[in-house]
């Protein structure tokens, strides 16, 4: 009998698929009281997170550098390595990595500083064609200003003197720095004794089947997780080279440089890329004398990001990792608003890491499919 004689129900008993049948997507679920529950309780956690954020944005980053190092800790523990001699010699490649990296581009990185105020007669010049709308536009919000302008009162006015810039120097310095030391330490003791966590779930789980079920569900999560951080951080190396060698190519200056900020901006979806071509055209404009010339930076690393984010990340990936843009705008607007910088930058990474734990989590696989691209 061929397969095309099968009825419908034989077809599913035997496990074959039923290309009639359509696809259904994950229910949401319909008690209406455990849905305002778990609303109250997502508002508690955000705001927690928000009054906690010198402690979460830094346990958040461990978390996810964790996921990112497990492989390689695991690997330098089958050559019989003891695991904290293994995952400080991860930590400190890592750091390592990044130390080196910031020394060798913090010069080219001064210099373009330096050069930065020098560059505003050229661009003015390049940009006379946008000069006018622009003193017409100020000239309309000056009108603006003076009409709600309130009249003079014979109130004495006190100003208030903010710190100076050094105190704010100096504090910013002093909050990354003990940020730095706070994750370092957290991902250390995540990594050495990450699989306790595990081992104690088990132990207060009630049946074999719990258990079993809870151990395979997590090594499902954290390989997911773990591949897909390594591929991103993997493909935005792979952008960050192939945009040093075209800005090299192009003849820009300091192309590692350009290099180095193209894998940084890359781990922030949409709003990356898009700062980035305004930035590369900026520099076009600084380094080349005609219109023309300025504009090949910016259209080389427009290229470099379609190539990567729309065929080869995707292929690599797989489909069921792609995320809604419109969800990945939100998630970078309201984590730029609870943390700031670093929450921008962490914004896609934990938007794909709770994506991947709902698609893995029966109750929450509606969410999941939700987020999903």
């Amino acid at each position: 009998m061929s397969d095309d004689s099968w009825p419908e129900g034989a077809a599913r008993e035997n496990g074959a698929p039923s290309s009639e049948e359509p696809f259904e997507p994950p229910r949401l679920p319909q008690d209406v009281r455990s849905v305002m529950l778990s609303g109250i309780f997502v508002l508690l956690v955000f705001y927690a997170l928000y009054a906690s954020a010198p402690i979460a944005i830094p346990l958040v980053f461990a978390i996810l550098l964790k996921l990112l190092l497990q492989p390689g800790v695991r690997v330098l523990g089958k050559l019989r390595i003891p695991s904290p001699v293994a995952a400080l010699a991860m930590i400190t490649l890592l750091f390592g990595i990044v130390a080196v990296a910031g020394y060798l581009l913090s010069g080219p990185a001064e210099s373009w500083l330096q050069k930065a105020p020098e560059g505003w007669p050229r661009l003015e010049d390049r940009l006379s064609v946008l000069k006018r709308p622009i003193e017409e536009l100020q000239q309309v919000v000056q009108r603006v200003e003076q009409l709600a302008e309130a009249p003079p009162s014979s109130t004495p006015t006190v100003a208030v003197r903010g710190p100076g810039l050094t105190s704010y120097v100096f504090a910013g310095t002093r909050n990354i720095l003990r940020g730095l030391g706070i994750t370092v330490l957290i991902l250390f003791f995540l990594l050495t004794s990450g699989e306790v966590f595990m081992r104690r779930l088990v132990e207060i789980l009630p049946s074999f089947r719990d258990k079993k079920r809870a151990v395979a569900l997590s090594y499902e999560v954290e390989h997911n997780i773990s591949l897909y951080l390594a591929t991103v951080t993997m493909m935005n190396a792979l952008v960050g080279l192939a945009t040093a060698l075209a800005m090299w190519l192009i003849g820009l200056p300091d192309p590692p440089l350009w290099g180095a900020l193209a894998f940084v901006l890359n781990y922030v979806l949409i709003l990356g890329p898009l700062t980035g071509i305004g930035l590369f055209f900026l520099v076009g404009l600084l380094s080349f004398d005609t219109l023309w010339q300025a504009l090949i930076p910016p259209a080389a690393y427009l290229l470099i990001h379609i190539l990567e984010g729309e065929w080869i990340t995707p292929n690599l990936l797989a489909r069921r990792f792609t995320l809604n843009p419109v969800l990945v705008i939100g998630s970078l607007i309201f984590w730029d608003w609870m943390w700031g910088i670093p929450g921008a930058l962490l914004a896609v990474p934990m938007l794909a890491v709770f994506k991947i734990v709902c698609d893995r989590v029966r109750p929450l696989a509606a969410v999941g499919h939700f987020i999903g691209g």
